[in-house]
C-alpha cells in the first residue's frame, strides 16, 4: 500500500466530520456558549434564510408577477394552507403562521447548506504556504443541540399560547382526557406529563437522526474507496453516494423541514384549542 493511501486509511474517519472543538471558546459558567462549526452554519444558514425571504418577497413586486414572485408567492400560499390553516385556529393563523412559515424556511435552508460544500472547517490545507480550510459538506441539523433548540422554542410557545388563552388551570385540566375515571388519575397525569415531553424528543431526534443518518451514509460511501485504499471501490460507491446525495437534497430536505413546521403548528394550534 502506498505512503498516500495509507495515511488517508489512517487519517479518514467518517465520525470525525461531527466533532466540533471550540473555534471561539466562550463559557459562562457552566453554560458553553463557544463558536464552532454548527454555530458558524446556523449563522450562514440564517442569514441566507432572511436574504431569500427578503429577495422572494419583499423586492420587485408586481400585479404581473415574475418567476421569482410567482415562486415566493406559491412558496407562501402552501405554507398557509397546509400548515398554518389547517392546524391553527383562526384566531391564532395570523399570529403564528410567520413562526411556523420561518421554521419551515429556515430549517429547509439548513438542511440543504448541509449539503454544498464549503470552506468550513477544522483541518487546513497548505496552499503556497497559506493554511485554508478544507472544502467539505456538514448539516447543523445534524448536530442533537441545533434540533434541540429549535424544539424547545415550539416547546415552551406551545405551553405559554396555552396558558395565554385557557388560563393555567384551564390548560392543565386539557391534558386529562374527558370523561377518564377519577380512580385512574394518578395513573394519567404523569403519562400525560411524561407525553408533554415526548414532544419535544420527538421533534428534535426526527429531524437529527434524519440528517445525521443520511450525511453519515453519504461520508461512509464515500470513506470506503480511502479505507480499503482500492480506487475500484469507487465503481460501487460513487454512484450509491450520489444516489442517496440525490435522496436527501430532492426529498428528505424538504420533508423534514415541513414536518417540523407542520408538527410545531399542531402543538400549538392544540394549546390553544385543547377540545379540537
Amino acid at each position: 500500500m502506498s505512503p498516500l493511501v495509507l495515511a488517508a486509511t489512517e487519517d479518514f474517519s467518517p465520525e470525525h466530520e461531527f466533532e466540533l472543538p471550540a473555534w471561539i471558546p466562550l463559557e459562562l459558567g457552566p453554560i458553553d456558549l463557544s463558536v464552532n462549526k454548527a454555530v458558524a452554519y446556523v449563522w450562514l444558514s440564517g442569514l441566507i434564510t432572511i436574504l431569500l425571504g427578503i429577495w422572494l418577497m419583499r423586492f420587485g413586486l408586481a400585479l404581473r408577477p415574475s418567476r421569482r414572485q410567482t415562486t415566493g408567492e406559491s412558496i407562501y400560499e402552501a405554507l398557509q394552507a397546509q400548515i398554518a390553516e389547517g392546524n391553527l385556529p383562526k384566531k391564532s393563523v395570523g399570529r403564528w403562521f410567520p413562526y411556523v412559515a420561518s421554521l419551515f424556511l429556515f430549517i429547509w435552508v439548513m438542511n440543504m447548506v448541509g449539503f454544498i460544500p464549503l470552506p468550513l472547517s477544522d483541518e487546513t490545507f497548505n496552499l503556497f504556504g497559506l493554511d485554508l480550510p478544507t472544502w467539505g459538506v456538514y448539516a447543523a441539523t445534524a448536530n442533537l443541540s441545533v434540533t434541540l433548540a429549535l424544539a424547545l422554542i415550539t416547546f415552551v410557545a406551545t405551553h405559554v399560547e396555552g396558558v395565554r388563552f385557557n388560563g393555567l388551570v384551564g390548560y392543565l385540566k386539557s391534558w386529562i382526557p374527558a370523561g377518564a375515571p377519577k380512580a385512574l388519575l394518578a395513573l394519567i397525569v404523569p403519562l400525560e406529563v411524561i407525553s408533554q415531553f415526548m414532544r419535544l424528543i420527538s421533534l428534535s431526534v426526527r429531524l437529527y437522526a434524519n440528517m445525521l443518518a443520511g450525511h453519515m451514509l453519504f461520508l461512509v460511501m464515500i470513506g470506503l474507496i480511502f479505507i480499503f485504499g482500492n480506487v475500484f471501490l469507487a465503481i460501487v460507491s460513487v454512484p450509491v453516494a450520489t444516489a442517496v446525495y440525490i435522496f436527501e437534497v430532492g426529498i428528505v430536505v424538504s420533508i423534514q423541514a415541513f414536518v417540523f413546521a407542520l408538527l410545531s403548528a399542531i402543538y400549538i394550534g392544540g394549546a390553544i384549542e385543547p377540545e379540537h
